[in-house]
């Protein structure tokens, strides 16, 4: 199977999206909300944790992807994928506070974390100095 990892995080990824979505349509329908927050404070925090979400998942999918396919699947990547998850539930119950909460913190750190070692990680791959690195079809053709 190509890309078991990302393929098993997508799923949990667009299952934790419904999630957060849901936990912002239940006051949209109960409170008669077309548009915005109307005021609802509870909502805007949820609003905002869905956002956030949203915001990170898509890059952390990708270098999932990419490390994946260029290393292979590894007992580390479903570590990181895993701690991606938890981080991000942590992170939306985090934010139904009125205060800064661990829970909050923590999953906005662990996200960091997770994103920069994997960033970390497809640079290594990429530039790695004991692999010879192929010129692009197009300089290749010319030289």
């Amino acid at each position: 199977m190509l890309l078991p990892i990302t393929l098993t995080f997508a799923a949990a990824c667009a299952l934790l999206n419904m999630w957060l979505a849901i936990r912002c349509a239940r006051f949209r329908v109960k409170d008669k909300i077309l548009h915005g927050d109307a005021g609802n404070g509870l909502l805007a925090k949820r609003m905002r944790a869905h956002a956030n979400f949203v915001e990170y998942t898509p890059i952390i999918l990708i270098l999932f992807a990419l490390v994946e396919m260029a290393a292979g699947a590894s007992l580390w990547l479903w570590i990181g994928a895993l701690v991606y998850v938890v981080a991000r539930v942590a992170h939306a119950f985090g934010m139904d506070a009125d205060k800064p909460t661990l829970l909050r913190a923590g999953g906005a750190l662990l996200t960091w974390g997770v994103m920069l070692v994997m960033a970390g990680v497809a640079l290594s791959i990429a530039y790695g100095a004991t692999r010879e690195m192929p010129a692009p079809p197009a300089m290749a053709a010319r030289g």
